[in-house]
């Protein structure tokens, strides 16, 4: 059985309703926007409550992972057999090499750049993807509590751009209590449009909805209002499934698993630079965007430890995974997950 999600005790909840606190850092980096740049860690903001169904050999208790099958011979095939393509038509495709796919991958900054701000509330729910905590790091506590509160006040998010294992997202900064969430969003272009769904008119008489019926649904909306407390809704499925897991372990039906190791890796640091003299030449820059900014000394810090290397092996999939859908003519590229 896969790692199971537990409710943590009281003393381990910041709030009622959420998981322990993260603190296992799983990107190191800097916030930049103008010329300052803030050190801070990347930490999950959420914990998955779904049940992980393991696949297990009944006869050894052995994990099942996957094998690289051919489709048309039903054979398993070598990994130096295996090559890269995208469907560019029904039934044609496009190969690419190792490094034709490596040369496409955005380059490694470490850096969160912020390329703009803009409006708290423009930014629709659609696009919102994934959560994390940011942290500051190495004496960066003051310019990130400086961010936050500037963005507060201001009722802006920053938006930008990072990397995270070689994969490059959109996001958005908003300041959240103490903290400095970055959301991932999906990119433009990723989100369907509604237009040409059979959806209703905007408006009231355009609908065709009368007053009384206005004025009944308004009266149930606020009969049903409520404060928002995530404790009270929780994965069901889950909470079962946790509850017979535990009542068939006490009763000693338990099967020994080889377990799996996971290779972790921690990524560089960011250098603490001159808090006001950024701020003044970052005004600078913005309102003379043609002239060259100046350069920027920095103050003395603490060496950053020598990034990581990626891990090589694969851990085998415990999973069956899910067929992919056929793809229609000419689509575009898509990208790697």
């Amino acid at each position: 059985m896969a790692e199971r999600s537990k409710t943590p005790p009281p003393a381990q909840a910041a709030d009622e309703g959420q998981g322990p606190t993260s603190t296992r850092t799983i990107w190191k980096g800097a916030i930049s926007f103008g010329l300052v740049h803030i050190p801070v860690g990347l930490y999950s903001a959420t914990v998955s409550t779904g049940i992980d169904f393991d696949w297990l050999d009944r006869r050894s208790m052995d994990p099942v992972g996957y094998k690289r099958i051919n489709k048309v011979t039903g054979k398993e095939i070598a990994s130096a057999d295996i090559v890269k393509g995208v469907e560019y038509e029904d039934g044609r495709y496009v190969l690419l090499s190792p490094e034709e796919i490596a040369a496409a991958f955005p380059k490694v900054t470490q850096t969160i750049e912020i390329e703009t701000f803009v409006d708290a509330d423009e930014i629709p729910f659609v696009y919102l993807e994934r959560p994390y905590y940011t942290a500051p790091l190495k004496r960066g506590e003051k310019v990130y509590a400086l961010l936050r509160e500037a963005l507060s006040k201001s009722k802006k998010v920053g938006l930008a751009k990072v990397v995270i294992q070689t994969k490059q997202h959109l996001a958005v900064l908003i300041p959240c209590g103490r903290a400095l969430i970055l959301n991932l969003l999906r990119w433009g272009g990723e989100i369907r449009s509604f237009e040409q769904l059979d959806l209703p008119p905007l408006g009231v008489k355009a609908a065709g909805i009368k007053d009384a019926e206005m004025a009944m649904a308004m009266q149930l909306i606020e009969d049903m209002t409520q404060p928002w407390k995530a404790d009270e809704f929780r994965n069901s499925f889950a909470d079962e499934i946790n509850k017979l897991v535990e009542i068939k372990a006490n009763k000693g039906e338990l099967a020994d698993v080889a377990k799996v190791e996971k290779a972790e890796g921690a990524a560089t640091g960011a250098n603490v630079l001159d808090l006001t003299a950024l701020l003044k030449r970052s005004l600078g820059a913005a309102r003379s965007p043609k002239e060259k900014p100046a350069s920027v000394t920095e103050l003395p810090t603490a060496k950053a430890a020598p990034a990581a290397k990626a891990a090589a092996r694969k851990k085998p999939a415990a999973k069956k995974a899910a067929p992919a859908s056929k793809a229609s003519a000419k689509k575009p590229a898509r990208r790697a997950a």
